[in-house]
């Protein structure tokens, strides 16, 4: 029955369902942990000098991405304002020859009216605020982790710590590893001023060692 609705972005199937939007949030879910789960891990690949799941937007916001990144690559100068990308985001859901974009988006930021905001947007154009969320492969199960551990007074380290026991359980790995993560953080410096920070490989390890969810590399004999 959806074969004769899943064509166009535009048609309604009998049940009230745009297919096309629902198989863009498919494709997001089998694309990697919102927080920069690598899909490949080879000694062929060059090394990245960049994050590959993490944009900084301004100095004040930045923002996780799951999903397929060519696509994000477009919506990314768009992501000045969520609501502005919501909305390109959403016209492409509305009219035949377009197809929605296969990419979710977690912005984090802070400003001074309302302090730290978290803002989360699918590939229909939705979007809203949030105290913890997750994007990407298993988000489900991340969700449900937040909601059970997330605290209201959680300090920066607690935050981390939980971010990276959550990745920990929903990952397909057996144990984490710098290969396979990217962590960033948005937070207020003792001056006032906001500071994005992506870890590098060898402080995101420490903290993996750190927090118990990975293993120490062995020893060569």
């Amino acid at each position: 029955m959806s074969r004769r609705y899943d064509s166009r972005t535009t048609i309604f199937s009998p049940e009230g369902r745009l297919y096309q939007v629902e198989y863009a949030m498919e494709a997001i879910g089998n694309a990697g942990s919102a927080i920069g789960e690598k899909k490949v891990t080879s000694k062929l690949l060059q090394t990245s000098t960049y994050s590959e799941k993490m944009y900084k937007i301004d100095d004040h916001v930045a923002c996780a991405v799951a999903g397929i990144m060519s696509d994000a690559n477009i919506l990314i100068n768009t992501a000045r304002l969520v609501q502005s990308l919501c909305d390109t985001k959403q016209g492409y859901t509305q009219f035949g020859g377009l197809r929605p974009f296969g990419v979710s988006f977690l912005f984090a930021g802070w400003d001074k009216n309302h302090g730290f905001q978290l803002y989360m947007s699918d590939p229909s154009g939705n979007y809203g605020g949030w105290k913890a969320a997750a994007v990407g492969a298993n988000n489900q199960a991340a969700q449900s982790l937040l909601k059970q551990d997330y605290k209201e007074d959680a300090t920066r380290e607690e935050a981390v710590e939980l971010a990276l026991k959550v990745l920990s359980k929903t990952m397909d790995s057996t144990s984490l590893t710098s290969e396979k993560l990217e962590l960033a953080e948005v937070f207020l410096t003792p001056s006032g001023t906001v500071k994005y920070h992506v870890h590098s490989p060898d402080s995101l390890t420490k903290l993996l060692l750190k927090h118990g969810v990975t293993q120490p590399a062995a020893e060569s004999s």
